[in-house]
């Protein structure tokens, strides 16, 4: 069963499948949100592609585990997109991932303007990763 995850941004968004064993996750690519609407054609497009099952999206959360006016606009992306895709659609708890995308970049000595076009496919990728480990826990 292929997953996919995705992390919300206001001007991106970072794309990851799973493998079909549901035990990886990959970057796909990087949603530029220049049109309000368009991003979910283009999921929809990918999780026909790809053959997706399920969709997990991120939902920031602050460090005492409330949700804020971020996690507030994710919710209701996540609602959206359940209306428009018929695939079952899951938050989940992603705090922390972008910050971790950005000191692994940084680790790796990517550069900034590079870094700039795939923090959020690799947020994607730790999202759906986190997810994905949790599943395979139960």
């Amino acid at each position: 069963m292929k997953i996919m995850g995705l992390d919300y941004g206001d001007r991106r968004i970072g794309v990851a499948v799973s493998d079909v064993f549901g035990w990886t996750a990959q970057g796909v690519e990087v949603i530029e949100r220049r049109r309000e609407g368009d991003e979910y054609g283009r999921i929809a497009e990918l999780a026909s592609q790809h053959e997706i099952e399920e969709i997990v999206v991120g939902l920031p959360k602050n460090m005492n585990g409330s949700v804020g006016p971020r996690g507030e606009i994710c919710k209701a992306f996540a609602e959206e997109l359940r209306s428009r895709i018929d695939l079952p659609v899951h938050l989940w708890d992603e705090r922390l991932t972008t910050v971790s995308a950005q000191r692994t970049l940084i680790e790796a000595d990517v550069s900034r303007k590079k870094r700039k076009g795939i923090v959020d496919k690799m947020a994607a990728v730790l999202i759906l990763q986190n997810y994905l480990d949790s599943k395979s826990k139960k």
